[in-house]
């Protein structure tokens, strides 16, 4: 009865295991620099519009992307409403650009292949061409 009832468990546990994993992000960037390793709280202030001192320019994907609700909540630590309701408030005050936005994943790796000094997020495990960097992973 013990066996059957583990390996019930297992069943139900193997797709949560598989779906966290696929819930791991990257933050991409086009540098000369390979080096540049930042921190979640660098990775949060240069998506919400701070200064950094690297010279990098943000892309963000639509608010419905579930990549960006993934990153909206693990790094930036927001909901998607109130980050809206920040930027709003950001460009009313006219301080600070909210970053591009670029429709899905595929065009967003292609924007940063062609731009250099730009940093965007994408799903761990996607193919990367050479010219870019992992500046930070999260899981």
């Amino acid at each position: 009865m013990n066996r059957y009832l583990y390996l019930l468990i297992l069943c139900f546990l193997g797709p949560v295991k598989t779906a966290m994993a696929n819930d791991a992000l990257i933050i991409v960037a086009n540098t000369p620099d390979a080096s540049i390793q930042l921190t979640r709280q660098q990775v949060r202030n240069l998506f919400m519009g701070g200064a950094l001192s690297y010279d990098l320019n943000a892309v963000a994907l639509p608010p419905e992307n579930h990549t960006r609700v993934l990153f909206n909540t693990k790094v930036v630590g927001l909901t998607e409403s109130r980050i809206q309701s920040y930027w709003a408030q950001m460009r009313f005050t006219g301080r600070k650009k909210a970053p591009k936005e670029i429709n899905n994943e595929q065009q967003v790796l292609e924007y940063l292949k062609t731009h250099q000094g730009s940093i965007g997020y994408l799903p761990a495990g996607m193919p990367l061409p050479d010219e870019l960097t992992v500046v930070y992973q999260i899981n």
